[in-house]
């Protein structure tokens, strides 16, 4: 069994990246046509004054683009934009950021698919097309409104993390997590009414007391888009093994993430990655882990989307066959999505 036809056959999903808001601050980089940035007149909340980024890996490319999706069997993946660091106009910067890449999917005329239901993905996997779940991190793009919930939704976005490190008006963040809080009434509300609509509860970045609420309140599969097993590199971002059980018996998911200071303290490698694979299969079983590379965002172990092959061959060589091999890049998580979406 050869990784790189592996991942030619069978669905690959990641699930999550913040490619959206990277190419934007890197000059207003094209996701769809490589090499092709945008002038000046393309700038906005995202690209204006909060500046333009270094590239994360060491030259002028970024992780991922749809050219990169395609080369490295990449069927789908949660593009996220992080509000953040907004302030005051979370909800301007998600839209400026989803402009952004609706205007550059329609001047470039690629056939990538905005995922709106699973009959979309599926299609677009069978195809052969790049599939963009549109995401959203942090609660508070909504303004408190479950109004701008539903408007978020007509335009396209499938996922929503409640926060990112920090606390919203949904959770803590694990940052700043408060012994015994979960969700607040406003994040019940918020669950509950993304489960209505199809949308996807991403509990990435929550507190524990708001993580095991989520669990609790979701009718339907939760993620927990990127992050890694706290047992082996003890970080807020991570889950214990005791989240990881819950997480499985509530039918939901954990990316795992290539983000070093959630492999290792010390010494991330590639071998320490898959350690981490095999601890939450160990506890949570081969149901309940997937892919969650962080691409863009800080996921910097592997050099960008064409190195999943070595995360792949790596797993082969730790003995994992075809058929669990399936669920870690994709099954999983396809499970998940056509439960909800």
């Amino acid at each position: 069994m050869e990784a790189r036809e592996l991942l030619k056959r069978v669905p690959v999903i990641d699930l999550h990246n913040d490619t959206l808001v990277a190419h934007q601050r890197l000059r207003n980089a094209s996701l769809a046509q490589r090499g092709k940035r945008y002038g000046s007149e393309r700038n906005g909340l995202v690209a204006g004054p909060y500046g333009h980024l270094r590239p994360l890996v060491g030259s002028e490319e970024l992780q991922i683009d749809l050219q990169g999706m395609r080369e490295a069997g990449l069927d789908a993946g949660f593009f996220a934009v992080d509000v953040t660091q907004a302030h005051n106009n979370h909800l301007a910067y998600a839209m400026d950021a989803l402009g952004f890449l609706l205007h550059d999917l329609a001047s470039q005329d690629v056939d990538a698919v905005i995922v709106r239901s699973s009959a979309d993905l599926r299609r677009a996997i069978g195809a052969h097309q790049p599939a963009l779940i549109l995401h959203i991190e942090h609660a508070d793009v909504t303004e408190k409104s479950l109004n701008v919930l539903h408007a978020l939704y007509a335009l396209g976005v499938r996922s929503l993390g409640f926060t990112h490190n920090v606390s919203s008006c949904a959770a803590d963040g694990c940052l700043e997590a408060r012994d015994g809080v979960g969700l607040t009434d406003f994040g019940v509300r918020l669950v509950r009414e993304m489960n209505a609509l199809g949308m996807v509860v991403d509990l990435a970045h929550v507190s524990p007391g708001a993580f095991f609420h989520g669990l609790e309140v979701s009718a339907r599969p939760v993620l927990f888009s990127h992050g890694n097993a706290r047992a082996l590199c003890d970080h807020p971002r991570n889950l214990t093994d005791d989240q990881l059980r819950a997480l499985s018996a509530q039918g939901g998911v954990i990316g795992v993430s290539f983000v070093p200071s959630f492999v290792d303290a010390e010494r991330p490698t590639l071998a320490r990655l898959l350690d981490h694979f095999e601890h939450i299969v160990e506890i949570g079983g081969i149901d309940c882990v997937g892919l969650g590379s962080d691409f863009d965002g800080g996921g910097t172990l592997v050099q960008n989307v064409n190195a999943l092959e070595e995360v792949v061959a790596g797993l082969i060589g730790r003995g994992y066959d075809e058929v669990a091999l399936g669920k870690i890049l994709g099954g999983n998580a396809l499970r998940v999505l056509e439960a909800v979406l």
